[in-house]
């Protein structure tokens, strides 16, 4: 039986959020992103794209190519906000589901055909999204993530298209190498120097050639342009959380003790988070005070597994939660709303300078025990024969 996969993309996700706040925004060059000299650009609408505009480019460079660009400071919980509601609306009619990032789902419709028809199955979820959110949908259907990913981007803006089973490699030649997943510019870079300069050529080439260049990649990048992907879907799960709780043998208000624990927590959480190729979308931070009243407080943010980010949520959730007057017994913090994937680096913060690092951390750990590297300010916390931790990691 052959596969059918759909991918659907959010078009111009979160300029497309913001000009449901704001209706003025309609039809105008619109950038999401900070708009300070450090500032980058999360997102363009497609009147600003036709000027050069894209994600990750510096806000400077897009006021260059772009000086009637209207820039909008970008709104975290909106995002996560219609996001959700699209996830819900994916999740109820479609059996087996992986949410790739905030704005991507792949969809496995295999078996489908004979009962829906798959073509027709996926065109009304893409209404339902519109008529229910607002916002619009491109999707691409095909016999593999691969083939159905680049369908998506070549059917942009709210378009659809199917690559029927056999037409993967006619459909896939003539376009440019830059289209195909997984080759970034540096490897497009290098392809051309070697004379391909589209899929179709680039399928041709000798796979021991191609392992001679780029190595394992090598036979993966022929593969893909060869329409061979068996990559599966990896079901997305709402419902699993990462969580940390410490309980007091004596009750406290050691405040500088109390957020030691919390970036230990957190550490511990992110680092679980990274090994299971994990992302949260949820933080929440519990505090349970000497008479046993328990009280929590949560916000969400971008996909993330980065330290620093959660951290800073973290201690600002136990600022505003904390009550000055009472002992503390037990304090916690919970990572929800997780999604199959790496980090996406944050761009409206600082976070991208700590990428590297915490990939490094992690090799540390990895090799030598997860206790063995942190923040000084967490790894207070050994010193600490004061706490009782319990553990509840994955809970449903």
């Amino acid at each position: 039986m052959d596969k059918a996969i759909v991918h659907y993309d959010l078009d111009s996700f979160f300029v497309s959020v913001e000009r449901l706040k704001n209706p003025s925004l309609i039809g105008k060059p619109v950038v999401v992103g900070g708009s300070s000299e450090r500032g980058v650009v999360a997102s363009a609408s497609y009147e600003a794209r036709k000027f050069g505009v894209h994600s990750a480019m510096s806000s400077q460079l897009a006021k260059r190519l772009c000086p009637d660009a209207i820039f909008v400071k970008g709104d975290h919980e909106s995002y996560i906000k219609y996001s959700g509601m699209v996830t819900d609306i994916i999740t109820e009619d479609v059996p087996v589901v992986e949410k790739a990032s905030i704005d991507e789902f792949y969809c496995d419709f295999t078996g489908m055909d004979k009962f829906f028809g798959c073509y027709k199955w996926a065109k009304g979820i893409k209404e339902r999204i519109a008529k229910e959110t607002g916002l619009n949908t491109t999707f691409g259907l095909s016999t593999s993530k691969t083939v159905s990913k680049v369908a998506t981007n070549e059917a942009k803006p709210n378009g659809k298209m199917q690559v029927l089973t056999g037409y993967e490699r006619p459909f896939l030649n003539p376009l440019s190498i830059n289209k195909l997943p997984m080759v970034g510019d540096t490897t497009a870079k290098t392809l051309r120097t070697m004379g391909v300069k589209n899929i179709g050529t680039l399928a041709a080439m000798p796979i021991k050639m191609m392992e001679a260049v780029f190595g394992k990649n090598g036979k993966l990048f022929w593969e893909r342009a060869n329409g061979i992907d068996d990559t599966p879907i990896v079901p997305y799960h709402d419902q699993k959380s990462f969580s940390k709780e410490m309980t007091f043998d004596k009750d406290t208000t050691d405040v500088a003790r109390l957020k030691s624990i919390l970036v230990y927590m957190v550490e511990s959480l992110t680092f679980d988070l990274r090994s299971q190729i994990k992302c949260a979308g949820c933080i929440t931070v519990k505090i349970r005070y000497s008479n046993f009243d328990t009280y929590t407080r949560q916000t969400h943010v971008l996909y993330t597994s980065d330290d620093q980010v959660i951290i800073e949520k973290v201690l600002d959730l136990f600022d505003n939660l904390y009550d000055k007057r009472l002992l503390i017994r037990l304090i916690g913090v919970r990572l929800s709303k997780l999604v199959q994937g790496y980090s996406q680096i944050n761009l409206f913060d600082n976070s991208s300078r700590f990428a590297s690092l915490h990939q490094a951390m992690d090799k540390v750990k990895y090799k030598h025990g997860e206790k063995i590297l942190g923040r000084a300010y967490g790894m207070q916390l050994g010193k600490a024969p004061m706490v009782n931790a319990k553990s509840l990691q994955l809970t449903r």
